[in-house]
């Protein structure tokens, strides 16, 4: 029955797999798209002794989420929606666990299908309506940078003067995309290395401002360059290393924070370690 309904499903989203399997190739800011599968099927080996042990006991409610997931893959393939044709894969999911394996077997595997959200780019109206925020935090910040390096400098919403170039914080430098990234990497960073649940969602939270900081830096970096040694110097090769780079920098800051969250007891004080 498992086999059959695999291939069912398999075969309805083909179309929906494909073209997000095409886009994590093709859009660097989505090939992390990869992994996710990945690690959500190791989350569920993690807990195979927890679910051998869990009674099956369908669940009729799951007809209502298995339902409901097939309406989104339809509303959406109706009104070309790519987010809610893709999100409701993970709903039919969590459907098909409930209506078939219980309430039980859904709580138990929650987090590895929700796990899965990350591998979903996000949709357009969120990414409309948060990017220029963040454009305009990152010109926001690299003015002031600049400016305290004692380069001349004028912001003009988005758009950043200097005495001999003018840069534009454009959609793709809003860090929208490497925030994603990074809220994923946390994720997982901090399933790993925290115990405590509040831990975790400390954690996680923090990848947010630290990846929205990064970025910031990252377009500071790049008005220093092309101030110094123009326009061309901030294109090219530095705009794709410095992503990179920046990326690692950030990760970098949030293994520190786990760091010190793990010398944090559960009662809010630092452990002292003795060492006699």
């Amino acid at each position: 029955m498992a086999l059959v309904l695999g291939v069912q499903i398999l075969w309805l989203y083909w179309p929906v797999l494909k073209a997000l399997l095409a886009q994590w190739a093709e859009d660097p800011n989505y090939s992390h798209g990869f992994l996710v599968p990945v690690l959500s099927a190791y989350f569920v080996w993690e807990r195979r002794e927890k679910l051998q042990a869990l009674p099956v006991v369908p669940s009729f409610w799951g007809v209502g989420l298995l339902a409901f997931g097939l309406l989104m893959l339809l509303i959406g393939s109706v009104g070309a929606e790519l987010y809610a044709q893709r999100a409701s894969l993970i709903v039919v999911l969590a459907g098909l666990v409930l209506l078939i394996l219980g309430r039980d077997w859904l709580r138990v595997l929650a987090f590895p299908i929700a796990f899965l959200f990350f591998m979903i780019p996000l949709p357009a109206i969120v990414v409309n309506a948060v990017s220029f925020p963040l454009q305009l935090f990152a010109a926001k910040t690299a003015t002031f940078c600049l400016f305290n390096f004692g380069i001349p400098v004028l912001r003009e919403g988005n758009v950043i003067v200097l005495a001999g170039t003018t840069l534009e914080v454009a959609e793709a430098c809003s860090g929208i995309r490497s925030l994603q990234a990074l809220l994923a990497l946390g994720t997982v960073y901090a399933y790993f290395s925290q115990r405590a649940m509040w831990k975790r969602w400390v954690l996680v939270l923090l990848s947010i401002p630290i990846a929205i900081l990064a970025n910031a830096f990252r377009v500071s970096g790049t008005g220093v360059l092309a101030h110094y040694f123009g326009i061309e110097a901030a294109e090219g090769f530095y705009h794709t290393f410095s992503g990179w780079l920046i990326f690692v920098v950030a990760f970098g800051l949030l293994l520190a924070c786990g760091a010190t969250l793990s010398k944090v007891s559960t009662t809010g004080k630092l452990r002292v370690i003795n060492d006699e």
